[in-house]
């Protein structure tokens, strides 16, 4: 009796002590809900609906593009649509529903690595400030005119894949590639396509080319905003643009008529459209597309080859001509035009020094509509004194 009331103090202490230790020093913490960083553990993933039952009642607001759609499930994933493809975005942690069709594309976030062969995609990725996500290419440094584009390559954390016809595949599986977008050229390839998605590579094919309305292309500034958890900041980019715009959106057209066109080394001349979204643009800016009587073969191109007769015809009388230096090479002087063709030395644009030429960065920038409406509202309100302060256009002297 006395040997145990000698042992039941120093007992009853120690299972005290045990019971105060801390974390990691004698006793197991029990399983947190959370992880540190305060998230959940990939292992315990929530429960949702089957695809068939997921609730798409919310939908992003588009004014003009019509290439493509987004809808909102309540359960927190994306569903986009453009042209025939289907496209689910999943977030990070969440489970892929069960039953998806199989003509579905899944897209987990975050999507890193990206393999980018449509050029006018990356001017969406710099104004949403998440060009980070991009580290290969199918533009080599000396293709890019955007000036953080080049720097990525030259640099090195973005890097050469290969061109849309002939990807560097190893190269694309070695960086683990989470999404390539691609333009519809590689329509021109399928196989490529099949070949990517046969890696686990999903691919996405941009269609922003196919808007017609000028404004349209703008606004796919939204869908990557929808890829890349940034809504918000690319409505408000959207938004802004729209606001600076509608000054000159309000006005009555100027009655000017504008040429937009290319001499090529055959001696045919480029021009678009009368439904292009340059030729609408001009419209916008308070202008009048000089070349509305246009007809030719209804395709999907935005562009179309005539002889210089027709063009004369048609544009002589134009008061502005602004000549695609993304067709040909850039022009200086009012004379190197006239060398690619004698005719044009009888335009009216010609003799009153009205001619304008495009940058070469004006179409790799895809979000540069707005300022080209700007630009080409200037030209048009203020003539030669719009010399020098454009952002994508300049006079021919």
């Amino acid at each position: 009796m006395k040997r145990w009331n000698f042992f039941l103090p120093a007992l009853i202490l120690a299972l005290a002590l045990c019971a105060c230790a801390p974390v990691g020093e004698g006793a197991s913490a029990p399983p947190s809900a959370e992880s540190s960083q305060g998230t959940a553990p990939e292992n315990t993933q929530r429960t949702v609906p089957p695809w068939s039952e997921l609730d798409w009642s919310g939908h992003l607001e588009l004014d003009y593009a019509q290439s493509f759609a987004v809808d909102y499930s309540q359960e927190g994933y994306k569903r986009i649509a453009i042209d025939q493809e289907t496209y689910l975005v999943v977030p990070e942690l969440d489970p892929v529903p069960e039953g998806i069709p199989e003509d579905v594309t899944v897209l987990r976030q975050p999507l890193e690595n990206v393999y980018l062969q449509a050029t006018s995609a990356m001017d969406c990725f710099r104004k949403l400030d998440v060009m980070d996500a991009v580290t290969m290419t199918g533009t080599d440094a000396p293709g890019w005119y955007i000036p953080e584009a080049r720097a990525a390559m030259e640099s090195g954390r973005m890097v050469y894949a290969g061109k849309y016809s002939a990807p560097d595949y190893e190269l694309i599986q070695s960086k683990n590639c989470g999404l390539a977008l691609t333009s519809t050229m590689i329509y021109h390839n399928p196989e490529v396509k099949e070949q990517l998605e046969r890696m686990g590579v999903p691919v996405l094919v941009e269609r922003s080319s196919y808007e017609s309305h000028p404004l349209g292309r703008m606004e796919w500034v939204k869908l990557y905003g929808v890829l890349f958890d940034r809504e918000e900041e690319a409505r408000a980019y959207y938004n802004e643009q729209l606001a600076r715009l509608e000054p000159v959106l309000e006005r009555e057209s100027t009655g000017k008529t504008v040429a937009f066109f290319a001499v090529n080394a055959n001696g045919m001349v480029t021009v678009r459209k009368p439904g292009d979204y340059i030729a609408k643009a001009i419209d916008l800016a308070g202008g009048v597309y000089a070349l509305k009587g246009l007809s030719g073969e209804e395709n999907a191109l935005s562009t179309m080859n005539i002889q210089m007769e027709s063009f004369y015809d048609m544009a002589k009388d134009a008061d502005i001509l602004i000549y695609n230096s993304a067709i040909e090479s850039t022009l200086e002087t009012l004379d190197q035009l006239v060398d690619k063709s004698a005719p044009l030395a009888e335009f009216k644009a010609v003799r009153e020094g009205n001619v304008w030429c495009t940058g070469k960065s004006m179409f790799q920038e895809s979000q540069s509509v707005g300022e080209t409406i700007l630009d080409i509202n200037k030209i048009l309100t203020q003539g030669h004194g719009a010399d020098g302060s454009l952002s994508y256009l300049y006079r021919l002297k």
